[in-house]
């Protein structure tokens, strides 16, 4: 006899067949109505160049010359931890991946208050997908990730399955998924696949333009167009390189992290990984020592 609390489970796996072809995977819903190609990808990165770094109080960090892949520092790069809310730059890749309207409009639901986490964005409040992309990327704001999650695949659990489809199309595989925001621990991946993930999310211009941003004002449709500053909580933004792309992430089981692509004025460009730094500011400045170290390397 089939048990009615796993029913949901069963319907949602009979609603998406996976199926496998060379180097190509390929997503069909059962109605038929859609076939996504995701083409597998295969950027590498080079731990023979790794050298003795500064001393870093964090759990795991990797920082990589990105115009050859080299590794120039590593910490526990392979080590298995929760990531918070770099969860979000998969989850704004999944979205464009979808072509979701950036016009459409979005309801924050009850279901959106995951976690009772705290946001501005109240229940009933109505947003465009333009402006729920900019909340969740600059301040990290769950409800904003929730509702872009049922604006993609009209459920949190059918985002997911396509979060984690995103993640083997990358060729990730430690990198695991159970909901679009981060909050939960068992959101995991690796310092060295966080790499990888912004590598891959700076080919995204559209999330670019909102990351490399210090602030952004979202308006609430219902509230006559009332304004809510969204800041960006990647402080690097304010220092004297260039963030070409980034996010930051806390949640008690990952202590604080950061991911960001930096430029300096020579035009060189180094990827960051900083994870499980005790302190909220600290993992600034242990990304500043790291950066300032990487460029003198290159």
């Amino acid at each position: 006899m089939l048990n009615l609390k796993t029913l949901p489970k069963v319907l949602l796996m009979l609603a998406v067949f996976v199926f496998f072809s060379a180097n190509t995977v390929y997503i069909l819903e059962a109605d038929g109505k859609s076939l996504v190609e995701l083409k597998e990808t295969n950027y590498q990165l080079n731990f023979d160049t790794v050298k003795k770094g500064p001393y870093l109080n964090l759990k795991a960090a990797l920082l990589v010359d990105y115009s050859n892949g080299n590794v120039l520092y590593a910490k526990n790069a392979d080590k298995k931890r929760a990531i918070a809310s770099l969860t979000k730059l998969v989850t704004a890749m999944v979205l464009f991946d979808n072509n979701v309207d950036l016009d459409k409009v979005m309801t924050i639901t009850k279901q959106d208050a995951y976690k009772s986490s705290r946001s501005r964005l109240r229940t009933g409040y109505k947003l465009t997908v333009r402006d729920l992309l900019h909340a969740a990327l600059l301040s990290s704001d769950n409800r904003a990730a929730r509702a872009l999650a049922r604006a993609t695949s009209g459920t949190i659990e059918k985002f997911v399955v396509e979060m984690n489809l995103k993640a083997k199309e990358l060729g990730l595989e430690y990198t695991k998924f159970v909901e679009p925001t981060g909050l939960s621990k068992r959101n995991v991946s690796t310092a060295h696949e966080i790499a990888k993930i912004l590598h891959y999310s700076y080919e995204y211009e559209a999330i670019n333009n909102i990351t490399q941003k210090k602030n952004y004002y979202v308006k609430i449709i219902n509230k006559k167009n009332k304004k809510y500053q969204m800041v960006n909580t990647n402080l690097i933004v304010h220092s004297k390189y260039k963030v070409l792309a980034g996010k930051t992430g806390y949640i008690i089981a990952a202590d604080y992290c950061l991911t960001t692509l930096v430029k300096n004025n020579k035009g060189e460009k180094l990827t960051c990984v900083v994870l499980g730094v005790p302190g909220d500011k600290l993992r600034f400045r242990e990304a500043r020592k790291l950066i300032d170290w990487g460029f003198k390397q290159i």
